[in-house]
């Protein structure tokens, strides 16, 4: 059936004495339902003697749902909101596109917006219209790509999809790329949603909320749907957010960040491969669930940083994979559009409509779910063309160069947005290929970058075995000749425990205290050292399996002594980090870092001091198993230094042996080195 004309089905004709409705459909007038006349094509009318307004007359559908005219409603999408979309600056596309639930023209009813500007027709379909193709066409609103939709009376937990025709006569069901909530996998349409109904109590935190830069940042990073399981298969936002908020507490972070948990219909992508860029994951409960969980974070002092993959997307059809029978959010060339190695769509970011879409979905959970940070995830996949392709396999920039401009102006786009509206929030850049100026206001503009060449030398350091640790040793030492280049994190992911990594204490050399008493050792370093900090869930329990995200945590472990006691020990270590300003205020500055001795590669022991504004500590690492007596670090020092931090000690699983075992003299300070640890003085 045509359908390329909405108002020849459900509209009022000759002066609002004529209503047409398609086969199925029944029409109730001034409260009473009346007969139809048939045209014998499918189209039956109503002929009143008196010209009618929308508010007179109800559609009656075969589902039994009743509501006014559709197509007697103005657009609810603005020809200005067209202008800023068009534009790919309008920032607030998400309270515009999609379903939405809304008060239009004094009718309350849901609105419906989706882009797809090379479609022959769009029509609605849903449980109220019986998925009908025919029942509910969509208007094209003028060049701008939107079309549109005001439903009048429909409600909320209405599941619907985009029915789109392509230029060649092809019917596409697509979920709605603006949806807020989708149905739980396999099943894939999207469902009205709202969201406001949620009663924020986080105000105090909101308003304090500072960007964290000179201030503890220890980030516990979880997947929510196997910290804990509990039995089921998922627990729900609300259930976890008290034991999981109990159990950060308990250990001291000051930060979780959640992998993803937009939708996504497969469980072992991790939540990278996401169809739902607006839309909370099902799996775990609805928005105001989710809204719960935050709000229940910051009202404990806890911040929330989310990942975020506007890198690439998957090939399920009824995501936004050639969503109007176009490369329409993905690049046509397959040597710009698709990750061969992940087999997933890259994003046009030569689109500004594409750019907009992203954006908003950024500036959504900034600002309707108060998130305190974005992880940005596969940043150099975004900006380098030839990322993981070989020759021939990548197009060069317009200057021959392998720089995607356009995704670099993207992403600096993005960042001085979220500067400019959220000052206080988090934009963090996982970027692996040295990129210049990531953390630069005038480069890309993050606060922070991961630094995987930290994480890549301090594991390799670490799995050294002890005799050979002295030919290693320049891996500990070089770090520090690139560090501040950038703004750093350093962090220990999932992605160091998955795919036959190991676990990060099965990476340990050695005996079993050898590898607890490493693997202290190797979390105290991490902590000493400038940067903010990120540990993934299972490392502080020391889990011997690599992560299964089809498994709870293994949490059965904690009745052995070794690993309740690594769990104590890292609950003090986080205390002992927020405790002393001297381990993070100038994280940043070459003035808080200053080495005494990185040359002793025959006994591996490293020292430097971490300083603030009127704080020093001495930060001593000995990562051989041989005990140390009366080593000599060569530092200057009148009174005697205080001990304030050891690995060795007894409750930790160490052998207490330091404590006081101290000399200083005209060469330095002279001291007994545990095996395998970190010792931290006050200066």
């Amino acid at each position: 059936m045509d359908i390329t004309d909405p108002h020849r089905y459900l509209a009022l004709h000759e002066g609002g004495k004529t209503i047409r409705l398609l086969a199925g459909l029944k029409l109730e007038v001034k409260g009473k339902e009346v007969s139809l006349e048939g045209n014998g094509k499918g189209i039956f009318e109503y002929h009143s003697e008196t010209p009618l307004t929308y508010q007179e007359y109800l559609i009656i559908y075969p589902s039994g749902f009743k509501g006014h005219d559709p197509y007697a409603f103005l657009p609810t999408f603005s020809k200005e909101d067209q202008a800023l979309f068009s534009k790919g600056n309008h920032l607030k596309i998400d309270e515009v596109m999609g379903g939405r639930i809304c008060e239009h023209q004094g009718v309350m009813g849901v609105k419906f917006a989706v882009w797809a500007p090379h479609a022959k027709n769009v029509s609605l379909i849903a449980d109220f219209n019986g998925w009908n193709i025919d029942a509910n066409p969509m208007r094209k609103l003028g060049d701008s790509g939107v079309w549109e939709l005001f439903v009048p009376a429909l409600k909320e937990g209405e599941r619907y999809k985009f029915a789109i025709e392509t230029l060649e006569g092809v019917i596409k069901r697509k979920a709605d790329p603006y949806g807020y909530q989708g149905e739980m996998r396999p099943d894939t349409a999207s469902v009205v949603t709202q969201i406001d109904r949620h009663v924020w109590n986080d105000h105090e935190w909101m308003e304090k909320r500072e960007k964290g830069l000179n201030r503890p940042l220890n980030i516990y990073e979880v997947h929510l749907g196997s910290w804990k399981k509990e039995g089921r298969e998922f627990l729900n936002y609300r259930e976890i957010a008290s034991l999981l908020i109990e159990y950060v507490k308990k250990l001291g972070y000051t930060h979780i960040e959640l992998m993803p948990v937009m939708g996504h219909p497969f469980d072992e992508s991790w939540g990278y491969q996401v169809t739902g860029f607006y839309a909370v994951s099902r799996r775990y409960g609805t928005v105001e669930d989710f809204q719960y969980f935050i709000d229940l974070f910051h009202q404990n002092g806890i911040g929330v940083i989310l990942d975020w993959v506007p890198g690439h997307f998957p090939t399920d059809e009824h995501s936004i994979v050639r969503f109007d029978g176009t490369y329409l959010y993905e690049h046509e060339d397959p040597k710009r559009g698709f990750h061969p190695q992940w087999n997933t769509h890259i994003f046009n970011f030569g689109r500004s409509e594409v750019r907009n879409f992203l954006l908003g979905s950024a500036l959504f959970y900034l600002n309707k779910m108060h998130i305190d940070g974005l992880r940005v995830d596969a940043v150099s996949s975004m900006i380098y063309l030839d990322f993981e392709r070989g020759e021939g396999e990548w197009v060069p920039n317009e200057e021959g160069g392998n720089e995607n401009k356009e995704a670099i102006y993207f992403l600096q786009t993005l960042n001085q947005t979220v500067k400019d509206l959220f000052p206080s929030a988090l934009m963090i850049a996982e970027e692996s290929h040295g990129f210049p100026g990531v953390t630069d206001p005038k480069g890309l503009g993050f606060d922070l970058r991961w630094d995987l060449g930290w994480m890549n030398d301090a594991l390799r350091y670490i799995q050294t075995p002890y005799e050979h640790r002295g030919s290693a040793h320049h891996l500990i030492v070089h770090e520090m000749t690139y560090y501040y280049d950038e703004k750093h994190l350093l962090p220990l992911s999932h992605d160091e425990v998955v795919h036959e990594k190991k676990s990060l204490l099965s990476k340990m050399p050695g005996n079993e205290w050898e590898k607890f008493a490493n693997f202290r050792l190797f979390l105290s370093y991490m902590m000493c050292h400038p940067g903010k900090k990120l540990l993934f869930m299972g490392g502080e329990i020391g889990q011997w399996h690599e992560w299964n995200c089809k498994e709870e945590l293994h949490w059965d472990v904690l009745a052995m002594p070794f690993h309740h006691e690594l769990q104590f020990f890292v609950s003090e270590l986080n205390t002992f980090y927020k405790r002393y300003p001297a381990l993070y205020e100038e994280d940043f500055s070459k003035d808080g870092f200053e080495w005494v001795e990185h040359r002793d590669s025959m006994h591996s022991v490293f020292s430097y001091l971490r300083k603030s504004k009127g704080e020093t500590l001495l930060c001593i690492h000995h990562f051989s198993p041989e005990e140390l007596h009366h080593y000599l670090l060569p530092i200057k020092q009148k009174k005697m230094a205080k001990e304030v931090f050891s690995t060795d000690l007894k409750e930790y699983g160490g052998y207490g042996i330091m404590k006081g075992d101290v000399a200083i003299d005209k060469d330095g300070m002279r001291l007994t080195l545990p095996p395998l640890s970190t010792v931290i003085f006050q200066l």
